[in-house]
């Protein structure tokens, strides 16, 4: 018997699609969970260097919940690289505008800064509503609670 370290190949990778609903959920937690299933990491098959991932459909973006004041209180920031063009919003005012902005940005930084981790993330559909045109995939439910 050998002691060669398992490597999946990219034949070897299935990818499922999962279902989300973010309604009532802390957007740390959600985004935790989310951010596991989009690397893989939940998988007995978890390369690091592979991207081993299922995709995920986050539904309800808007409800997701934000604990203590900072609804009023976290800031975003946004830079068009132009000088003296540093955009500031607070959580409150980027949920009014745009609510699937919050848990895209929250994941995003919790993937890794690499074209692997920009892979990753392409597998992520976030909608405001609880609607979701992806219905043909049968994806499953996930409860980021447990």
């Amino acid at each position: 018997m050998s002691n060669k370290t398992y490597s999946p190949k990219a034949t070897e990778i299935e990818r499922d699609w999962f279902v989300v609903d973010a309604d009532g959920i802390p957007l740390g937690r959600l985004c935790t969970t989310v951010a596991r299933v989009l690397m893989g990491k939940h998988k007995p098959t978890y390369a690091r260097h592979l991207d081993t991932g299922d995709f995920v459909i986050v539904v309800n973006a808007d409800k997701t919940v934000l604990t203590g004041r900072k609804e009023q209180q976290k800031t975003y920031y946004r830079h068009s690289g132009r000088p003296g063009n540093l955009k500031e919003e607070t959580a409150e005012r980027l949920r009014a505008r745009r609510p699937e902005r919050m848990i895209e940005l929250a994941i995003r930084g919790m993937l890794p800064k690499t074209r692997l981790g920009r892979a990753q993330y392409r597998k992520l559909k976030v909608y405001a509503g609880g609607e979701h045109p992806h219905a043909a995939q049968k994806p499953q439910q996930l409860d980021p609670a447990a």
